[in-house]
């Protein structure tokens, strides 16, 4: 019985352990339709144009946005209080079961961010497609190369391992910040990296 108690707390651990280093996901991405209907804030014609007319230095247009997004992830902090909202939602599938709400606003981002980068330091993102921008909508498909510093749950890979892995941001931009968050990881060939199935 002690076994199966410590098997238990082990698993609960580890799926809470994964949820902090990586930002996987297999979140419905909202590009089109879904994300318009997903978005519950009101839509008219002028709030279909994004104006970033910010006096306090964020990028001026969306595609500039996006890629300060991806300077972002590439351990670039000085770009979440120029482009991310302090309202900022956050929808994603994790390891652990939870949707992403909980990471909220620019801390919470920049906190996700880092705990993502603390299994892969030197990971680097790199826009594969896009930036594409329809609206107050924006989206990249980006590939992530980085090398395995260890602390994955599960994983067996050794330290020094380098891994490459797949996905698509997609953002809703408000009032000249990224106001909304959907992400979708290629998760699989992640853990199969890190040989973790």
């Amino acid at each position: 019985m002690t076994t199966t108690r410590t098997r238990t707390h082990a698993s609960t651990t580890t799926f809470r352990r994964a949820r902090l280093f990586l930002p996987v996901a297999v979140a419905a991405l909202a590009f089109t339709a879904t994300a318009a209907a997903a978005d519950s804030s009101p839509t008219t014609p002028a709030e279909q144009t994004v104006t970033a007319q910010d006096h306090r230095g964020a990028p001026s247009e969306p595609k500039a946005m996006l890629d300060a997004w991806i300077r972002l992830w590439n351990g670039d902090f000085a770009q979440a209080p120029r482009i991310i909202s302090p309202r900022l939602r956050v929808h994603a599938a994790l390891l652990d079961g939870g949707d992403g709400s909980s990471i909220r606003g620019v801390d919470g981002l920049v906190n996700w961010i880092t705990q993502t980068r603390a299994a892969f330091p030197d990971l680097r993102f790199t826009a594969e497609v896009g930036p594409l921008v329809d609206g107050r909508y924006g989206s990249v498909r980006w590939k992530a190369t980085g090398t395995y510093a260890g602390g994955f749950p599960g994983a067996k890979a050794k330290p020094g391992t380098v891994v490459t892995f797949t996905g698509t941001d997609t953002l809703r931009m408000q009032d000249g910040k990224f106001a909304e968050y959907w992400v979708n990881t290629d998760t699989l060939l992640l853990l199969t990296q890190l040989q973790a199935l």
